[in-house]
C-alpha cells in the first residue's frame, strides 16, 4: 500500500461529511463537556476573560463555554463550512460569539488580543511544511496578553503508534460505513478514508496525512516559541469506551503561559 497525499487535503476535507464520519468526537455533547470540564480545571479562566478557539471547527467549545458563563469568545478556522454551520447555530440562538473564517498562520487579529487560546481536537500536523504548527503557534503566542495561557490539544503519538491499526471501519446509523486504510511512518499518518452508502454507494473517497507529536516534542515545540510554565497531561481520554476514534481517544493536554 503507497497512500499518495495531497498536501491540501486540510483545505477541503472538513465539510459535511466530516461532521457525518467524525461525529462520535467533533458532534457528541459529553465529548464536548468533558474537554471544556478540561479547559475550566487547566486554565486560571475567568468568566470576563476573552478566549479564541484557534481552528475551532463548527464551534462546539464556544458554544458549551457560552452557557457555562464565558461570553467573550472567539472563534477561527479555515474551514467556511464549519463557519457557516456555526453561524447557523448564533442566529438560532442568540449568541454573542465572534466568528472568524481565517487561516491559523496569519489571522490578522490585533495583538494581545486575548487572554486564552485554546488548540482543541487534535488541530495540528495537518499542513504538510516543517514549519506550520510553529507557525500556529507563534500566532497564538503572538495574540496572546501578557501572562495569557494556551492550551493545545493533541493525539499522544506515542500511543497512536503503540495501537497503530491499519484497517478500521465503522458504522453510522442503518446506511453509512466509514472505512480506513493507514500507513504509519517515523512521525506521521497517511491515510485513506473511504465512506460508503448503502443505498447511494461512495460518498467519500479522500487521503489525509496527520503529523504526530509525542510529550518531549510537543513541550519542545512550545518551549521553542517562548511559552513557559508548561504542564503536560499524557493521556486524556473523554470518550467513555473503548474502540477506535481516529486517534481521539488518547490525547496530549499541554498548556503553557506567554510571559509577563
Amino acid at each position: 500500500m503507497n497512500i499518495q497525499i495531497n498536501p491540501d487535503w486540510w483545505k477541503t476535507m472538513f465539510d459535511e461529511v466530516y461532521l457525518l464520519t467524525d461525529a462520535r468526537s467533533v458532534c457528541d455533547d459529553t465529548i464536548t463537556r468533558h474537554e471544556v470540564d478540561a479547559i475550566c480545571q487547566l486554565l486560571p479562566i475567568q468568566t470576563h476573560h476573552k478566549i479564541l478557539d484557534l481552528c475551532g471547527g463548527h464551534g462546539r467549545h464556544c458554544f458549551e463555554l457560552y452557557e457555562r458563563g464565558f461570553q467573550n469568545c472567539t472563534l477561527l478556522d479555515y474551514s467556511s463550512h464549519l463557519i457557516e454551520v456555526a453561524r447557523k447555530r448564533v442566529m438560532e440562538n442568540g449568541y454573542p460569539l465572534n466568528l472568524i473564517q481565517s487561516d491559523a498562520r496569519s489571522t490578522q487579529l490585533e495583538s494581545e488580543s486575548f487572554d486564552h487560546v485554546c488548540i482543541m481536537g487534535n488541530s495540528l500536523g495537518y499542513i504538510n511544511t516543517a514549519d506550520a504548527d510553529s507557525q500556529i503557534l507563534s500566532e497564538a503566542f503572538r495574540l496572546l496578553c501578557s501572562d495569557g495561557w494556551i492550551l493545545v490539544d493533541v493525539t499522544n503519538g506515542a500511543i497512536a503508534k503503540e495501537k497503530f491499526n491499519p484497517n478500521t471501519w465503522h458504522e453510522i446509523g442503518n446506511d453509512i460505513v466509514v472505512c480506513r486504510e493507514r500507513e504509519l511512518f517515523e512521525n506521521r499518518i497517511h491515510a485513506r478514508e473511504v465512506v460508503l452508502s448503502k443505498l447511494k454507494g461512495i460518498i467519500r473517497d479522500r487521503t489525509y496525512a496527520i503529523r504526530l507529536y509525542e510529550p518531549p516534542a510537543l513541550s519542545s515545540l512550545l518551549e521553542q516559541v517562548g511559552f513557559i510554565n508548561l504542564k503536560l497531561h499524557t493521556d486524556f481520554s473523554p470518550h467513555g469506551s473503548k474502540g477506535d476514534y481516529g486517534f481521539m481517544n488518547h490525547r496530549i493536554l499541554a498548556i503553557g503561559q506567554k510571559p509577563g
